[in-house]
């Protein structure tokens, strides 16, 4: 079934289907595709990266055969578990990923611990292998909010701004903040960030915290004028977690940048001493 999205302050009208296309009766959704389109841009890009920061490709992949599995099942667990009043009632729909679901915050998390132990059995050092993952992933979470356009889905407050999207929700139309949008781009310019700094990094880490800094900061704004936010109480649970991010990534940066001023500064005084 077509449904329409429309940019009024822009002169903008888009027929939208959630179906790309049926194979032997099944149905692949756009949603999928995007995010598989994502998954397999990030690995090509990856591929390119090779040998950056000692961290090898095939390692990645290997890596990647349990990450993504792992990732896309704790992104489900931690939605449901957030959702849990409506899960207990329909059990059925727990494992029914062609409905949606999923919490970007439960797939980092999951694909944290997953690398922890990944490099504890191949003995890589863990900030190396999580800098070389953080461009990336950023990336396919740019591209990945595409697929909540197309499922007319995390939208926003209502809004007249004149980029303002026109959506009809249970017969009824509203004109709200296209906050997949906003995190998309916002997500697209972390990526050019961090690729920019990859040959100037100070130390081990640095990659990783600044994508925690600049995620964290961006999605605590933007969920806050979401409307379909995940809520423990009257708390939105990205929210929470973006200052928990925030401060943990804010805090190893000032260290490490402080430690690494004061061996600057501690080399400069045995050199005048000599």
């Amino acid at each position: 079934m077509d449904r329409i999205v429309t940019f009024p302050g822009l002169n903008i009208s888009i027929h939208l289907n959630r179906i790309a296309f049926s194979v032997f009766g099944l149905k692949i959704y756009w949603y999928a595709i995007i995010i598989v389109s994502a998954m397999i841009i990030a690995i090509l890009i990856l591929k390119k990266r090779d040998g950056l920061y000692e961290i090898k490709f095939e390692n990645v992949l290997d890596l990647l055969i349990i990450l993504i599995p792992i990732s896309l099942i704790s992104a489900r667990i931690f939605y449901v578990l957030f959702n849990l009043n409506f899960y207990l009632k329909n059990a059925d729909e727990i494992l029914n990923f062609r409905n949606g679901g999923m919490a970007i915050y439960g797939g980092i998390i999951g694909g944290m611990i997953t690398c922890v132990f990944f490099c504890k059995k191949k003995k890589i050092n863990l900030l190396d292998l999580m800098d070389f993952l953080a461009p990336t992933l950023v990336l396919g979470q740019a591209i990945g909010r595409w697929g909540n356009f197309v499922n007319i889905e995390a939208f926003g407050t209502q809004t007249n701004l004149p980029w303002r999207m026109g959506i009809y929700k249970l017969g009824k139309y509203f004109e709200v903040h296209p906050t997949f949008l906003y995190e998309s781009l916002v997500c697209f310019g972390i990526f050019i960030a961090l690729i920019s700094i990859k040959n100037r990094r100070k130390f081990k880490g640095q990659i990783t915290y600044l994508y925690l800094m600049m995620y964290s900061l961006e999605r605590f704004f933007v969920e806050g004028l979401r409307t379909d936010s995940l809520m423990l109480g009257k708390i939105k649970v990205s929210q929470f977690l973006s200052i928990i991010f925030f401060i943990i990534s804010l805090a190893l940066y000032i260290i490490n940048i402080a430690g690494k001023c004061r061996k600057t500064k501690d080399s400069s005084n045995k050199k005048s001493i000599k």
